[in-house]
């Protein structure tokens, strides 16, 4: 149980180092490139490192996952990067809906409580409805499919074994960003190449192995509040890399999804109380 609870919040901290470092190098290049790139060596190194693996449930993950990303990196092209980072944290509220609907998980009250601190946070640092552009919707769907993408994970992992999930998970991303941007510019700039190198073994290929590895012990929902994590480390970056500016009620969020992801803590001692 803390080996899970290690693994899958080291995996956050480094998803959350993502929105920055990428905001840093995409100015100009095609997201769907980018995408391509990033999982096009996830792929060639999880095909050396694990083999091909299961078809129909890796390729169900990549394409949900496709939708993800390719909403995720387009629209951090388009608003802020603790932005995006705090709107793309949604999908944990999107997770115990998929959860039960899809494997009859069901939310605690505290697990509630936190799920509603969280979408309060994210909402108030988004900037609320007046601050909602384009980007946000992007990212707004985005946070749908990675909620779907928890899930299943979560269900799909319990009968196979995690290197089986994801070399054609990650070939199909790869594939849907190839056809999308590939009457685009393919020589990419030597920052974007490294931030890829860096997103594909850290971010994707570990991170995607560590969920389907660990997330299955402790389940959908109190993965998800272990999640949130993401964003506050995205913002704290973004404050320190970017000099993104944050407005009193902007700052407020954050501190209320530090609430809540310290509210999880309770969550995953009830989970652990269960397992024993």
């Amino acid at each position: 149980m803390i080996r899970a609870v290690f693994f899958l919040f080291l995996a956050t901290l480094i998803w959350g180092t993502t929105f920055p470092f990428q905001k840093m190098v995409l100015s100009g290049v095609s997201p769907f490139i980018y995408n391509a790139v990033r999982f096009g060596i996830a792929t060639i190194v999880s095909f050396f490192l694990f083999g091909k693996g299961n078809f129909l449930k890796g390729s169900l993950l990549g394409l949900v996952l496709s939708i993800g990303y390719i909403t995720q990196i387009w629209g951090l092209t388009i608003t802020e990067a603790s932005k995006s980072g705090f709107i793309a944290s949604l999908y944990t509220v999107f997770v115990p809906f998929f959860s039960y609907l899809i494997d009859k998980e069901r939310i605690t009250k505290t697990q509630l409580l936190a799920f509603s601190l969280a979408m309060v946070g994210s909402y108030l640092l988004s900037g609320g409805i007046k601050g909602f552009n384009f980007g946000d919707f992007l990212m707004f769907i985005c946070a749908v499919s990675f909620g779907l993408h928890v899930v299943l994970i979560t269900k799909f992992s319990r009968n196979e074994e995690a290197r089986n999930l994801l070399f054609y998970q990650f070939l199909t991303v790869t594939m849907v960003n190839v056809v999308f941007g590939f009457k685009g510019n393919w020589l990419l700039p030597l920052k974007t190449c490294m931030v890829a190198i860096y997103s594909a073994l850290f971010a994707t290929l570990f991170g995607i192995y560590i969920q389907l590895k660990y997330q299955k012990l402790i389940g959908s929902n109190a993965s998800a509040l272990i999640f949130l994590a993401q964003p506050i480390t995205s913002t704290f970056l973004s404050y320190l890399l970017l000099k993104e500016i944050f407005s009193p009620s902007q700052i407020l969020g954050a501190l209320i999804m530090l609430a809540a992801f310290l509210l999880s803590s309770m969550s995953l001692r009830k989970v652990k109380k269960a397992k024993n």
